[in-house]
């Protein structure tokens, strides 16, 4: 199995790059779509969000209230660390398990963690590759406010919540520049999993 952890900061083209990844034939696994699923209800998480935050955090359902545990955490870093260290370790058991599996179907799979966070909650899965998608910041902003709706200010917000384009760098083996055509990036994507074929070929001792 070869092991991508795909990180980038918000509005930098990440699922653009794990869309074709995934069109190419890698697995994709989703850190924010595991996040939901460890507090879901019913689940351990659930129960531990209910315990530090209260019983304000759940809908009439017993599902979380996202929106009122937003206002509980954003912009309070102490609230914001306690989530994360019940949401954190919770997605790295169940990452780890969703790796495991695709191992054990398909020694040769390419899988792909896409994980937002993969600085800031230190993600160390044993990555053959973390790839770096960067955009300039300006460039972001636009991308939320012009895409996505957001407010300057909510945007601006989002991106400084976030670790820096410069910190992300330092733990990339390959940065992917979004910052041009839609056609750059995929054309970067493309030359990235040539690469990894032909490193699987060559460790299978194929020519």
């Amino acid at each position: 199995m070869y092991l991508i952890g795909l990180t980038g900061g918000i509005a930098s083209g990440k699922t653009t790059v794990a869309r074709r990844l995934f069109q190419h034939g890698a697995i994709h696994i989703d850190a924010d779509e595991l996040a939901r699923r460890v507090v879901e209800p019913g689940t351990p998480g659930l129960e531990q969000v209910r315990e530090a935050f209260g019983d304000g955090v759940l809908r009439p359902d017993g599902s979380l209230d996202r929106a009122k545990l937003g206002e509980l955490v954003f912009g309070d870093e102490a609230a914001r660390a306690k989530l994360n260290g019940i949401i954190h370790p919770a997605v790295r058991e169940l990452s780890g398990r969703l790796i495991d599996r695709a191992a054990a179907e398909n020694p040769d799979a390419v899988v792909v963690y896409d994980v937002p966070l993969l600085v800031e909650a230190a993600v160390d899965h044993p990555f053959d590759l973390v790839v770096v998608t960067e955009a300039p910041k300006q460039q972001q902003l636009r991308r939320l406010v012009e895409e996505r709706g957001l407010e300057p200010g909510q945007a601006a917000a989002r991106v400084d919540s976030q670790a820096s384009n410069e910190e992300r760098a330092a733990i990339a083996d390959v940065v992917i520049d979004t910052s041009g055509t839609l056609a750059h990036t995929m054309s970067q994507t493309d030359a990235l999993w040539h690469r990894i074929t032909d490193e699987q070929r060559a460790a299978r001792g194929e020519a």
